[in-house]
């Protein structure tokens, strides 16, 4: 039976529940922001009619984007980072969503939304994380430059060293998976609005959910997927810097001590809740 993490916000730990209905389950889009405004109008209104919420994290924007996701999609739920960085921005997402499935997805549209299909198809079939990669038969991109591309490859080959998997595109943030994974990923969003960056609110965040799935022994598959340029503005993504983060935190997670959390989440015992966030079910 599948299993989806309870969404109460004051519980680390989160319990496993039941998927409501393992044959249209739940899916959950969340998008992190800041000063995406230009954007969001062609990402949001290229999404498909059948999920169930989209989850728009704001990362302190100075612009109109949390107005104009809303203009756009009335439904869209809006929640404000507790600190900076993408990192955080998906943590901050992730416990906020009351779905089966969760899907990353950026804001600047190098995301095809029109894709989303194809992940939630690879978990349907008995993944528990499907990863986007542009490195598969099908994928590609039209922002990867040569610098890039020759670091993500170098990167890879050390995760897939450490960690014994087989990935082929390390560094992409366009993935999804089953909620009930949550408890083995252990994203912490914090409590409190702090004007800072904590080590994993970056963009090494990709790297430490892709080693903490590998650690936790979960079921991955690659996804083809076509990465597109930015529509409009510069993105914040730091080559060399944040190349760095990255090969530290592969490192780092491969001999960070392996928590109770982290054990598999068939081999956790089953608590059922199922207590919806708004309301609970006789």
């Amino acid at each position: 039976m599948p299993f989806r993490s309870a969404t109460s916000t004051g519980d680390p730990e989160r319990r496993l529940v039941a998927v409501h209905d393992r044959s249209r389950p739940r899916i959950s889009v969340v998008v992190p922001a800041r000063n995406e405004a230009a954007n969001l109008p062609h990402v949001l209104s290229a999404l498909p009619p059948e999920l169930y919420e989209v989850v728009l994290v704001d990362g302190h924007s100075s612009d109109d984007t949390v107005a104009v996701a809303r203009t756009v999609r009335p439904d869209i739920r809006v929640v404000q980072q507790t600190r900076r960085g993408k990192g955080n921005a998906l943590a901050c997402g992730f416990a906020a969503v009351r779905g089966d499935i969760i899907v990353m997805l950026d804001a600047d549209g190098s995301a095809d939304p029109r894709e989303i299909s194809r992940y939630v198809d690879a978990l349907l079939e008995g993944a528990d994380f499907a990863k986007g990669t542009r490195f598969a038969q099908g994928g590609g991109s039209s922002d990867l430059t040569r610098l890039r591309s020759s670091g993500n490859k170098a990167l890879n080959l050390v995760v897939n060293l450490l960690y014994g998997t087989r990935y082929t595109d390390l560094c992409y943030g366009y993935n999804a998976f089953w909620t009930r994974c949550l408890p083995v990923l252990a994203l912490d969003a914090g409590d409190a609005e702090q004007d800072k960056k904590l080590w994993g609110d970056g963009f090494e965040v990709e790297t430490i959910i892709n080693t903490r799935i590998a650690r936790g022994r979960l079921k991955v598959v690659e996804v083809p997927s076509f990465e597109l340029e930015r529509i409009h503005g510069a993105s914040n993504l730091n080559t060399w810097r944040d190349g760095f983060r990255v090969l530290r935190a592969a490192v780092t997670e491969r001999f960070r001590p392996r928590p109770h959390r982290e054990t598999p989440w068939r081999d956790l015992e089953l608590v059922l809740d199922l207590t919806e966030p708004e309301a609970a079910t006789a």
